[in-house]
């Protein structure tokens, strides 16, 4: 997943930032410790046929609280401080925002990041994603802080194997991505600093699930 430069806030394409696409009906995920509207971090699109990766029949949304960082466990992928949901590709809207009582700058920073960017895909042959990165970094002359994650794969965990079981099911998830905390410092996901996210789906149960390492 390689960082291909601004896009509009409702593109329905893989980003980060912006604002969320959803389903009519669904309301904006709140923290399950402190009850304040988590922040907007990525949208995936899965199986997307405008990068060759299948029929574009999914939509992954991910978010995490913000509100006091650190505070409410949002590494955790059971802790109710962050959000992965699935939803069908079709039919979607951009998700109305909760009503804060300031609408000043520093409360919008706690529902979508300060900038919105695209998401490239490039296929890298290599033995796991972090011998694919480099090899890409060396071919491509761009900085590693280009690469924004993996589709798919297996993970390449920093702290060691934390891959869940599904909610639904029970039976172990698929990595859908794995996300980089992003080019720029100023506008960067908060994966502790310098962490990766994992989200992982149940397809069968429609289940997502949302934790990330440093």
């Amino acid at each position: 997943m390689i960082d291909a430069g601004p896009t509009t806030a409702d593109a329905l394409v893989t980003r980060t930032g912006g604002v969320p696409l959803a389903p009519p009906g669904i309301e904006w995920p709140t923290c399950a410790s402190c009850d304040g509207p988590m922040q907007f971090l990525a949208q995936v699109l899965l199986n997307d046929p405008d990068n060759g990766t299948g029929d574009g029949t999914g939509l992954l949304a991910l978010f995490a609280c913000q509100n006091d960082p650190g505070m409410c466990d949002d590494w955790d992928p059971t802790a109710g401080g962050n959000r992965a949901l699935l939803f069908p590709a079709t039919g979607l809207r951009p998700l109305p925002r909760p009503e804060l009582a300031d609408d000043d700058s520093d409360d919008q920073a706690v529902l979508v990041l300060d900038a919105v960017g695209a998401v490239a895909i490039a296929h890298e042959d290599g033995p796991d994603y972090d011998a694919a990165r480099e090899a890409w970094t060396a071919r491509s002359g761009r900085p590693p802080s280009a690469v924004l994650g993996q589709l798919g794969g297996s993970p390449a965990w920093i702290q060691g194997d934390e891959t869940p079981s599904c909610p639904g099911c029970d039976h172990p998830m698929g990595l859908a991505v794995q996300l980089e905390e992003g080019p720029d410092r100023a506008t960067a996901m908060n994966f502790g600093g310098g962490g990766c996210a994992y989200a992982f789906t149940c397809g069968p149960c429609a289940r997502a699930v949302l934790l990330w390492q440093c």
